[in-house]
């Protein structure tokens, strides 16, 4: 349940960061973009972007590091997955408010079950496999500690990919949503935006709920959005 606070000031943009192995055509970062051009900021649609991550960490970091700095200083990270770890990162550096969706905790450890597999991008086509310099550099950015302060989690309880209990306690005392039966790709995110960008400071009533875009098929390995 997401307790009572004051409302921030709003945001003057969104950067949104898609999981491992996923894109920026994802449907989570249509559905973001959608939702921030149905609201009105100083005279114009509320900016916002979503770049294609690399999938190597220090890569994918230098590019969500350019895309901030393009918004501006007063901006809501929204990560998922991967992009949430990412999405911490951003967080802690710049001191921002974040959004975390089924955010990975300890993804060194992650991409150690995946050494030498081979994986496709769906969005790009781009053909990789996972070497230990994933973990290494993966393990290089981790932020030594996380204020729960900035962030909204939101956790689905029947998760495949990655234990639900680990964001709970790694974010313990952030504002957080679990819901009941939710997977790892959050497939009720539409359902959520309103809290999203509430987050963000712009009040739930200003948004629209987007039409929920068809999802890719499921891969354990690929987080979703």
């Amino acid at each position: 349940m997401l307790s009572d606070r004051q409302r921030p000031a709003p945001v003057d943009g969104v950067l949104y960061l898609h999981g491992f192995n996923s894109g920026s055509g994802s449907p989570k970062a249509r559905l973001v973009r959608e939702a921030c051009s149905l609201i009105e900021h100083q005279g114009r649609e509320l900016p916002c972007l979503t770049p294609q991550l690399s999938h190597r960490p220090h890569a994918a970091l230098a590019i969500a590091e350019a895309a901030l700095q393009e918004l501006g200083p007063n901006v809501l990270v929204v990560g998922s997955s991967m992009g949430g770890f990412l999405a911490s990162c951003l967080a802690e550096r710049h001191d921002l408010a974040a959004v975390l969706i089924n955010p990975a905790v300890r993804p060194a450890r992650l991409v150690d079950e995946w050494l030498g597999a081979d994986f496709v991008n769906e969005y790009t086509g781009e053909r990789f496999i996972i070497e230990t310099l994933h973990h290494d550099e993966l393990s290089e950015l981790m932020p030594a500690r996380l204020a729960p302060e900035r962030y909204l989690l939101l956790i689905g309880s029947a998760d495949e990919t990655l234990d639900c209990r680990d964001a709970f306690n790694a974010y313990a005392g952030c504002r957080t949503l679990i819901v009941p039966g939710g997977d790892h790709g959050f497939s009720r995110f539409a359902d959520y935006l309103p809290a999203v960008l509430a987050h963000g400071g712009h009040p739930l009533d200003k948004v629209a709920k987007p039409v929920t875009p068809k999802a890719a098929p499921n891969d354990p390995r690929q987080h979703s959005g």
